[in-house]
């Protein structure tokens, strides 16, 4: 089941990852022990999603610290390989805070950046269930309709935190109260992590949903299909803009249109009070490869380049309310 899915965990001596580039085809696993792989992991995205991010952080200062010991890294050199995992991606807020977090224990040794760790990880399923209660509760109060017809974007579920989920938290939330007809799951670039992850979750538990391309959505909700969009969020500024998988703001343009609430979904740690507005959020450029190309195979003309923003910035004036842990925040 969808509820037992973990997307990471510490494992004996290392971290274990699962590797959310051979799903839905394999489900496998990565035993990281070291610096150069778990940064490799990130920028593959075996390892992705905000929440998540935070957690793989946290772990990765133990990661740093054993292999330090066993290779006899001085101090300078230790603090260098933490940093390099805190930057290995730039937009997520919550890889550089969950960094932050532990290393005020790393004085008192890897066990207590261990725990610290676990403490991550465990506050972060204790809010994305009540982010899915709180989501849940607002939804229900202002869209008419039952069942509830739901538009996601991206994967925001089990795989992208350290368990239940944000955005697809709610949606399992409405599922388990009865009120959920179909989930529309936006396919969404880069790596499609709308149909191989959340369509992967979905079919866990046996939710009903249509995988759609990221440029039908505008469409399906416009034909009046679509109840309420929910997606998730990489980093919130202080004035409420938020950074998601590239397609986002297309979605917001579309449900303002519409008349239909557009809700963002994200923990308290995607919150970045320090970024006062988005154009102040780093937009993360993926490899040309993954647009130029399918499978390794070229598609595109030999002289052609491409432009492979991984985000987008919605605008606080697009989004009908922020859920987090504590409550909703309407804009």
């Amino acid at each position: 089941m969808a509820s037992e899915i973990r997307s990471l965990a510490w494992h004996g001596t290392g971290l274990r990852l699962l590797d959310q580039t051979a799903l839905p085809r394999r489900v496998g696993y990565l035993d990281i022990t070291d610096v150069d792989a778990l940064i490799d992991a990130i920028r593959r995205l075996a390892v992705r999603g905000a929440p998540a991010l935070g957690a793989a952080g946290a772990f990765g200062v133990a990661v740093a610290m054993l292999q330090g010991a066993r290779e006899g890294w001085d101090a300078d050199r230790l603090a260098g390989e933490i940093a390099r995992i805190r930057d290995a991606r730039p937009t997520a807020v919550n890889l550089a805070g969950g960094v932050d977090r532990v290393l005020p224990f790393a004085a008192k040794g890897v066990e207590a950046v261990l725990a610290e760790a676990e403490a991550v990880v465990r506050e972060d399923v204790e809010a994305n269930h009540a982010i899915g209660r709180h989501g849940a509760d607002w939804i229900l109060s202002r869209a008419e309709r039952r069942p509830l017809r739901v538009l996601t974007h991206c994967n925001t579920g089990s795989l992208a935190t350290a368990g239940w989920g944000t955005a697809l938290g709610i949606v399992r939330e409405l599922h388990a109260r009865g009120v959920l007809e179909v989930v529309y799951v936006d396919e969404t670039r880069p790596l499609l992590q709308g149909s191989r992850l959340t369509a992967w979750e979905l079919d866990q538990e046996g939710i009903a949903h249509l995988v759609q391309p990221d440029g039908a959505a505008a469409s399906t909700i416009l034909r009046g299909l679509v109840d309420v969009a929910v997606i998730g969020a990489d980093r919130i500024a202080a004035n409420g803009d938020t950074a998601n998988k590239i397609g986002s703001v297309g979605v917001a343009l579309a449900c303002a249109d519409a008349g239909i609430p557009f809700v963002v979904a994200a923990p308290l740690t995607t919150f970045d009070d320090a970024t006062a507005h988005g154009d102040e959020i780093t937009i993360e450029e993926r490899p040309e490869s993954e647009v130029l190309e399918v499978a390794g195979v070229r598609v595109a003309p030999a002289g052609s380049r491409a432009f492979n923003p991984a985000f987008d910035v919605t605008p606080a004036r697009l989004i009908s309310a922020i859920v987090n842990e504590t409550g909703v925040r309407e804009y």
